[in-house]
C-alpha cells in the first residue's frame, strides 16, 4: 500500500493507494484536513495512520513550495517538512517529496476523457513538451519534457517571475500591487488572493459599485470564492470585472508558461479554481490572451489547452511518483 499526499496552502490531502485489477493505481480512505490548523505535515499523518492503520510500502507528497536536498519550506505556510524525518515516522528508508504541481503532473497520465475540459484541441497528433498550470492559493507551474519515448515531469517556481501588464488597467494593476507588496510576481494577481487583489483595485478606481451584500460575504468567508459566485450568479458588476481581468492574466501567465517550455504536447489548466470557473475559460478571454503571443500566434494556436476537472489529479501523481520509486 502506497501513502500518497497533496500539501496546499489551505488544504493538506492524504490518501492510501493500490493497484487495481488492470494495474491501475486507485486511491483509498482519501481524507482532508485544514494545513493552517495543524503545526506541520508529520501531525497530519499520524493523525490519518491512526485513522486508517496498515502497512505502508512507499509514500509520496507533493508539497507547495520549492524542495531542495530533501526540504521545503513551504510558501504559503510556516511549514518545514524534511523527508528524511516523515520517513522515520513512517518507518520507510526514504520518501518521495516533490513540488505539488510535479505532483500534478505525474498524475497527467491517471486521467481519462471524463477528467479534461478542451479549450482548444490544438493541431492535429500534437506532441512534445507538455505543462501544467494551476491557480489557487498561490500560483504553480511545472513541465513534462518529452524525451521521444515519454514524458518526465519536472518542477518550476514560474509563479513568482515578475507580473507583465498588458494595457493601461492592468498598469495602475501593478501600480497599485507594488504599492503595498513592493516587488510583483504572476502570483500576487493569478491566484485566490490574486483576485481579491484586482477586485480591491478595481473597487479604490470607483469604476463600478461595490456590492453591499458581497462585501459582506467576503467578511465572513472565503473571499475568492464570494468573488467568483458574485460574478458568475451576475450579481455584481465589479465582481464580474474582477473576475474577466483574472481570466485575462491567468490566459497570458498559460501562454508564457507554454512558450518557455515549447509545450507542443499541450497546456494543461489545473488548481481548485480552474474547475469552478470552467464555463468563463471557454469563453474566449483566456484563449485569446493565450494565443496573443505576436509572431509567436501560430504556434499558440496549434497548442491542446485542457482544463483538469479531477480534484484528486496531484493525489493520482504523489502515488504514481511513489510507485515509479518502488519500480512498479
Amino acid at each position: 500500500m502506497i501513502l500518497a499526499g497533496d500539501i496546499g496552502g489551505t488544504n493538506t490531502r492524504l490518501a492510501r493507494s493500490a493497484p487495481d485489477a488492470a494495474g491501475r493505481l486507485r486511491l483509498e480512505d482519501a481524507a482532508s484536513y485544514a494545513s493552517r490548523e495543524h503545526a506541520g505535515l508529520e501531525e497530519i499523518v499520524l493523525r490519518f495512520r491512526r485513522e486508517h492503520p496498515g502497512p505502508i510500502a512507499a509514500a509520496s507528497f507533493g508539497v507547495a513550495g520549492p524542495v531542495r536536498d530533501g526540504v521545503v519550506r513551504t510558501t504559503n505556510l510556516p511549514w518545514v517538512i524534511e523527508a528524511s524525518r516523515v520517513a522515520a515516522l513512517l518507518g520507510l528508508p526514504a520518501v518521495g517529496l516533490l513540488n505539488d504541481l510535479e505532483a500534478n503532473a505525474w498524475g497527467l497520465p491517471a486521467l481519462g476523457p471524463e477528467d479534461l475540459l478542451i479549450l482548444a484541441p490544438g493541431s492535429p497528433g500534437a506532441g512534445g513538451n507538455s505543462a501544467i498550470i494551476a491557480a489557487g492559493t498561490g500560483l504553480g507551474e511545472a513541465g513534462l519534457f518529452w524525451d521521444g519515448h515519454r514524458h518526465h515531469p519536472f518542477a518550476t517556481e514560474g509563479g513568482h517571475a515578475d507580473f507583465a501588464p498588458r494595457d493601461e488597467t492592468e498598469d495602475g494593476l501593478l501600480r497599485w500591487l507594488r504599492a503595498r507588496f513592493g516587488r510583483v510576481s504572476w502570483e500576487r494577481v493569478v491566484s485566490g488572493p490574486g483576485l481579491v487583489n484586482i477586485y480591491t483595485y478595481l473597487s479604490e478606481r470607483g469604476d463600478r459599485p461595490e456590492d453591499a451584500v458581497l462585501s459582506e460575504a467576503m467578511r465572513r468567508g472565503d473571499p475568492a470564492a464570494a468573488i467568483t459566485r458574485a460574478a458568475t450568479e451576475g450579481r455584481s458588476p465589479l465582481a464580474a470585472a474582477a473576475l474577466e481581468l483574472f481570466i485575462s492574466a491567468y490566459g497570458a501567465e498559460a501562454g508564457n508558461l507554454a512558450l518557455v517550455t515549447m509545450a507542443t504536447g499541450g497546456l494543461y489548466i489545473g488548481g481548485g479554481i480552474a474547475p469552478r470557473i470552467a464555463t468563463r475559460l471557454a469563453q474566449g478571454g483566456f484563449m485569446e490572451r493565450f494565443t496573443d503571443k505576436g509572431r509567436m500566434r501560430p504556434l499558440m494556436e496549434s497548442i491542446p489547452v485542457r482544463v483538469v476537472l479531477n480534484d484528486q489529479t496531484a493525489l493520482l501523481g504523489a502515488a504514481r511518483h511513489a510507485a515509479a520509486g518502488m519500480g512498479a
